[in-house]
């Protein structure tokens, strides 16, 4: 692990003991822990994208406003569902929000994740073409960003106007398309991601399951995708992140809250539209006790990049001593190269 960082859902909710209660509160807490993070030594701060739900919907704005109050810290999305994007429009925020970070946006984009409606993305207008399944769309999309990012000629233009033939959207902002992350669930995705020269990013959930831990399936995720890309032939060495649900338990507050982590110590196997599909345990527990664990996790071992999704309703103050406590207690055992 070269780095860490935080995912946040940015949930909200008016109920007892949320100290998140209302959108504004999802927004302005997201911007503050960004500062603190980098604060504290972290090297990333990520959103996660939902729409429908009372959770972060619209990216780009956060990510500009956390951009002008840091200085140092990536900040990223964790993902971003091209189900529902204008990939042109999608590709000038983009530019817009990485050159006001002076390049520090590391944009993780996907077919999305199960959610609280149906087809969502034909109430916004993006309808999938006719034979074309919900995820063969959002490829098709990812392609056509990644073009414009590319700067590549898009429309013609007017020669009457300007110079003739195909002309690129504007703003570009140089080195952003080594900095797109594809959000893989399975093997077979992530080889799709170098293929297409991207990043690798995976979380607590894959959609495959072989009978195998959930780390050992998602190493061998990863190894298939650096064996992809090498064949591949891409002239950049790609990045590879994962995600955990982390605590470290050093205060009466936090066992209070989690307990011993014993309950949330396995995997756990299930149906995720229609598909078994499996998800990761949490690592909750005195601090040398994660510590130890996380460097026997296989997947966390070849990343270079550890997400740890944080409960955001908690607030800024009680996220902020979490990712302290893991600095300072378990993130040196697990800044090594595995290769």
């Amino acid at each position: 692990m070269k780095g860490f960082g935080f995912l946040t859902f940015g949930h909200w909710r008016a109920v007892e003991g949320s100290r998140v209660r209302t959108a504004a509160d999802a927004l302005r807490q997201t911007v503050e822990l960004a500062v603190a993070a980098e604060e504290i030594g972290a090297s990333g701060a990520f959103v996660r994208v939902h729409h429908f739900a009372r959770q972060l919907a619209s990216p780009f704005p956060l990510l500009a406003a956390m951009a002008m109050r840091t200085s140092r810290i990536e900040i990223g999305t964790g993902v971003i569902d091209m189900r529902y994007e204008n990939p042109l429009y999608m590709a000038e925020e983009a530019a817009a929000t990485d050159l006001l970070s002076d390049g520090r946006l590391q944009l993780g984009v996907s077919r999305g994740s199960p959610e609280l409606v149906i087809n969502g993305y034909e109430a916004f207008g993006y309808v999938p073409g006719p034979g074309r399944t919900a995820a063969e769309e959002a490829r098709a999309k990812t392609a056509q960003f990644l073009r414009a990012v590319e700067g590549a000629g898009i429309a013609p233009g007017d020669p009457r106007k300007g110079p003739a033939g195909l002309v690129p959207i504007q703003p570009q902002s140089p080195g952003l398309r080594q900095r797109i992350w594809w959000g893989s669930g399975t093997r077979d995705t992530a080889r799709w991601a170098a293929e297409q020269g991207l990043n690798l990013m995976s979380s607590t959930l894959l959609s495959e399951d072989t009978g195998v831990p959930f780390h050992e399936l998602q190493a061998e995720q990863i190894r298939v995708f650096r064996a992809a890309w090498a064949q591949a032939g891409w002239s950049w060495t790609p990045r590879v992140s994962v995600s955990r649900s982390v605590v470290p338990i050093t205060t009466d507050e936090d066992r209070a809250y989690f307990g011993d982590g014993r309950d949330e110590s396995q995997d756990t196997v299930g149906l995720l539209e229609g598909a078994v599909a499996r998800f990761g345990r949490s690592y909750i527990g005195e601090p040398d006790v994660v510590a130890e664990e996380l460097a026997r996790d296989e997947a966390v071992r070849l990343a270079d990049t550890l997400l740890i999704t944080v409960p955001n309703m908690l607030g800024v103050e009680y996220n902020a001593r979490l990712l302290e406590s893991f600095a300072k207690y378990v993130a040196p055992a697990l800044s090594h190269d595995d290769g």
